[in-house]
Parts: structure tokens; sequence; C-alpha cells
């Protein structure tokens, strides 16, 4: 990884981290529908003049049934879950509880896929798990822990991104990067679209919360996407998933930095623990006779 590809993943963090900070500021006033509805929308409709030029309408519509799949899976449902998650907590702790993706990646993929956990896995989501607990039951400096409720909203959200993934892997590995990114943002917007007269908001939205909308849905969405297959093109997925490890230390960070949000030592305790259960789980670190070695 040379010193342009660690800037980008830094920079790749630092977006993702800072969508719970949009998310926080924008969710509770117009609602967690209603906020991802304006995110994939937007995201999608700034990526389609860059579709256009790239002729890519025809590929829009041969894969549209498949672009839906995933439009619901990684984005419809998994992010109304998130944003509904910060509309509770504070966006540092919602980045944190993001962060077990990769563990339920590998549950899931025992469970259905029927791949062997190994000893090293288990241990990682042991690690993860104790972080989660850790979260919810260590009350510091007045922070509000997340409830089982928003742990298992996050749960939720997480198994969507895993099968979102995997049909991705299977039906879409070819498929232009702007093809998918612009697809499935808008097949998402086009899903959430029926829902939107059930979740009105109940004032107009302040300045502020339409800046973290748009914040959210060009730089959090269209341009981290961008970036992120990118890197995945140039370093492959292995190297790009360790975005994973920046993402909760950002969303504290910006959560501090912007919202005065505590960060104590039970969310960073947590983070700890819940990244080293990730990296034992998705094998970033494995442990041999010689001691600690880390995959290339």
């Amino acid at each position: 990884m040379n010193y342009s590809q660690f800037s980008i993943l830094l920079m790749l963090g630092a977006l993702w981290g800072a969508s719970f900070l949009f998310m926080r500021i924008a969710a509770p006033e117009i609602g967690a529908v209603w906020l991802i509805e304006f995110r994939v929308l937007i995201a999608g409709l700034v990526l389609l003049p860059w579709l256009l030029r790239q002729k890519g309408l025809l590929s829009l519509w041969l894969n549209a049934k498949d672009l839906f799949v995933v439009g619901a899976l990684n984005s419809a449902l998994p992010f109304v879950l998130i944003a509904y998650i910060t509309t509770n907590i504070a966006a540092g702790i919602a980045s944190i509880l993001n962060a077990i993706v990769p563990i339920v990646g590998v549950i899931i993929s025992y469970l259905f896929i029927k791949e062997k956990l190994t000893s090293m896995q288990l241990l990682g989501i042991a690690f993860g798990f104790s972080g989660v607990v850790l979260l919810m039951t260590w009350q510091q400096a007045n922070v509000v822990s997340p409830s089982p409720m928003m742990v298992i909203t996050a749960v939720i959200a997480s198994i969507s991104y895993v099968f979102g993934a995997h049909y991705t892997k299977k039906y879409m590995v070819d498929m232009s990067s702007i093809v998918f990114t612009a697809g499935t943002q808008l097949a998402a917007a086009c899903l959430l679209l029926p829902l939107l007269p059930f979740f009105v908001p109940r004032h107009i939205p302040s300045v502020e919360v339409i800046l973290a909308i748009f914040a959210l849905a060009i730089f959090s969405t269209s341009l981290a996407f961008v970036y992120y297959f990118k890197l995945i093109h140039e370093l492959g997925p292995t190297k790009t998933l360790t975005v994973t490890y920046l993402v909760p230390a950002f969303g504290l960070l910006w959560g501090a930095l912007f919202l005065d949000e505590l960060v104590t030592r039970n969310q960073i305790i947590s983070t700890m623990l819940i990244l080293i259960g990730v990296a034992l789980s998705v094998g970033t670190f494995k442990f041999s006779r010689s001691g600690v070695s880390s995959d290339k």
C-alpha cells in the first residue's frame, strides 16, 4: 500500500465515520425513513451524469433485478435501521455497534454457507460479543448506553449487509462500480418511496439538517463508494476492508468534535474489544507458534 492508497483509506474511514454524525444531526428531526430516502436518492442522482457518460443506462436496465435486491439488502434496510439507532443514541456509539458487521458475517457464513469456524474465529466472536455487552452494561458519565433493542437493530442491519455482500459477490462481481453504486442507490430510493406517507416529518427541516442530508448523500455515500471501489480494484477486498478499523475511531472523533459527545472509557475499551474480535474473525491476525502474524 503506497502513500496515496493509504491516504484514500484514511479518507474513506473519515467519510464513513462522518455518516453517523450526519445521521445523528438529521434523523431525530426528519426520521430515519425520510433521511435515508434523501440519502440514497441524492447519492444516485449525483452519480447519474457519470453513468450517462459511461453509457451505463443499458447495463442499469439489464441488471435491474439484481440492483433492486442489493439496493434493499445493502442500502434501504440497513441504512434505515442504522439511522433509527442514531435517533436514540450518540453518533459515536452507533459507529461502534456498526463495527460488528464482519463478525456477524463470519457467523452467517457458518450458519448458511457451512464454512467451518476456526478457534481464532470463535475467539474473535467472543471478543466482539464481550465488547457489545460491555458497551450496554457499563454506564459512564451519564452517557446513554444502547438498549438491547438498539443492539438487535444493529445486528439485523449487519445481517442485511452480509447477505447483500454475498449476493453481490455471487451475481454482480463484474459490474461497473458506477453502475453498481448509482443503480443500488436509486433502487433503494424506489423501494423506500411507498413508505414516505407513513413517516412524514412534523416540521420543515432546518438549514443544519438540510446540509447534513446533502453531506451524508454526497460525501459519505457517493464519494465514499467511488473511493471504496477504487481501493478494491487497486488493493483487493481484504486490505480495503481494513477501513472497518477506522470507522469507529472517526465516528467517536466527529461526535466529540461537532456534537460535544463524551468519549468514555467504556466506549474506548468496547471499541478495542470489538475490533480485536473483527481482526480475529476475518483473519487479519493469526496466532502461530512463532507469535502473532498479520495477513498481507
